[in-house]
């Protein structure tokens, strides 16, 4: 019961950290892309389709709700707040951790709103580390079970677990274990990163134990290396120093997006981190993006109410548009062939 009780509380010093803007650390590199302005686009905007397929479900927006909190009361209104609007803007949502309600069943609830939203892809999340401690097929299969999941992100985040003061820090042996965990699990699984990026060499090294989707969450944005330093006393300083660590967001995306010609399996790019507006949704698209997770704006709207989610998904879904037009791209195949211009 403490330990429920100290994820609890650490949740809550997530969220209230996480939403104060000095936590959002470092540019996540799309200020150094320009797309080419085409004056002549010879499309009708009205016509423009943000569409996509993910998981096998049709999406209408090329953005989703990415994993960002769970575990306590605030968590259970901020999902189904976030859940009702993505049901009802047909987009795709992921849950925070559900560790919590693995290791206190009764806390359940707070992350199953499959009821709420039937139809859009659902992604249960859950800390690639728990294999080292304690947790095994049976556990990862029942956190897909719990939500009627349509995939499972398993999040990758050492440098905030070092700098945690309730850290797991036994990152050993995990790709073998993972190895032999994917072929039995019931969904697809992805693997994401936790604000530092995801690089050549990672990406290679999960493929070759059978991942195909990657969340890239890299550096730009939220950063838990400082909300970790900051709710540990005496290591602020170490929380600022390792806030500049890691790989922006843009540089995780074109590296994963050029290792899809080396692998003979078809891949899924998951663009995140610090993606704020719908300019940037489109310069990910174009960089090699398949669809755009954003985590922060939608966890400050859902703390509001159900209403302020879906302004931010309609005022987010409106510029990407207007960007494709700026472009003359009436859908992503043609967003994605887009050239964009470095500076």
């Amino acid at each position: 019961m403490n330990n429920t009780k100290n994820i609890k509380q650490r949740k809550k010093d997530h969220l209230k950290i996480a939403l104060n803007e000095s936590s959002q650390i470092g540019s996540a590199g799309f200020d150094k892309y320009q797309f080419i302005h085409n004056a002549l686009p010879e499309i009708n905007f009205d016509e423009i389709d943000l569409s996509t397929t993910f998981l096998g479900k049709k999406v209408n927006y090329l953005f989703f709700v990415s994993c960002m909190t769970g575990g306590m009361a605030e968590g259970k209104r901020i999902n189904r707040n976030l859940a009702h609007a993505a049901q009802k803007y047909g987009i795709a949502m992921g849950v925070g951790s559900q560790r919590i309600a693995i290791e206190n069943p009764k806390l359940k609830d707070l992350f199953m709103v499959r009821d709420d939203a039937p139809d859009i892809p659902l992604i249960a999340n859950v800390g690639l580390v728990q294999l080292n401690y304690g947790f095994s097929e049976k556990e990862f299969q029942e956190i897909i079970n719990m939500i009627n999941a349509d995939a499972l992100a398993v999040h990758i985040n050492l440098i905030q677990e070092v700098i945690q003061p309730e850290g797991d820090r036994n990152f050993k042996d995990l790709l073998p274990k993972l190895k032999k965990l994917i072929p039995k699990l019931s969904t697809p699984v992805i693997a994401k990163e936790v604000g530092f990026g995801l690089s050549k060499n990672v990406i290679k090294r999960l493929y070759k134990v059978g991942v195909r989707i990657f969340d890239t969450a890299r550096w730009g944005g939220t950063n838990w290396a400082v909300i970790e330093g900051m709710r540990r006393e005496g290591f602020e300083n170490l929380g600022k120093l390792f806030g500049e660590w890691g790989i922006p967001t843009t540089d995780s995306i074109t590296i994963a997006n050029k290792l899809r010609k080396e692998f003979t399996d078809k891949i899924t790019i998951l663009g995140s981190g610090g993606i704020r507006n719908g300019i940037q949704i489109a310069k990910a698209i174009a960089l090699g993006s398949d669809l755009v997770g954003i985590a922060q704006p939608f966890a400050k709207a859902a703390l509001v109410s159900q209403e302020e989610v879906e302004k931010l998904i309609e005022r987010l879904a409106y510029e990407l548009k207007v960007a494709m037009f700026g472009v003359g791209a009436k859908n992503v195949q043609e967003l994605r062939k887009i050239k964009l211009i470095k500076q």
